[in-house]
């Protein structure tokens, strides 16, 4: 299995997320903002990192670029929750940027094994 870092303000979330990875048999670290999730990210040499793309401190925009840019074949799946058009805008410049993945929130447990699947 693999060794999974998950970046997400929302406490609730990450933990609801990283339960359900680790009940699939991933290995999982968590980070409650993009800068804990970049010195993570370094140390621990992640298979996949899964991020929010609305944070505070750091946005999930700025975690994409600074990972692609030390690791280019760096897999990232990134998550929003926004409004309407504006998560589907969000999204799709999280894959210009290079994005692995993107899921919308909310996203089903069939949603997230099928992302992290395809990439794993």
């Amino acid at each position: 299995m693999a060794q999974i870092l998950i970046i997400d303000d929302d406490e609730l979330f990450r933990s609801m997320l990283s339960a359900t990875l680790a009940h699939l048999g991933h290995t999982v670290v968590e980070a409650v903002n993009g800068g804990e999730g970049l010195k993570l990210f370094q140390r621990v040499q992640p298979d996949l990192i899964i991020t929010d793309l609305v944070m505070p401190e750091m946005e999930g925009f700025e975690v994409l670029m600074n990972i692609k840019k030390h690791n280019p074949r760096a897999k990232i799946v990134v998550m929003s929750g926004g409004v309407g058009a504006q998560t589907v805008d969000f999204l799709e410049i999280a894959k210009h940027l290079g994005a692995s993945g993107v899921l919308a929130k909310p996203f089903s447990t069939d949603a997230l094994i099928k992302a992290i699947d395809a990439l794993l």
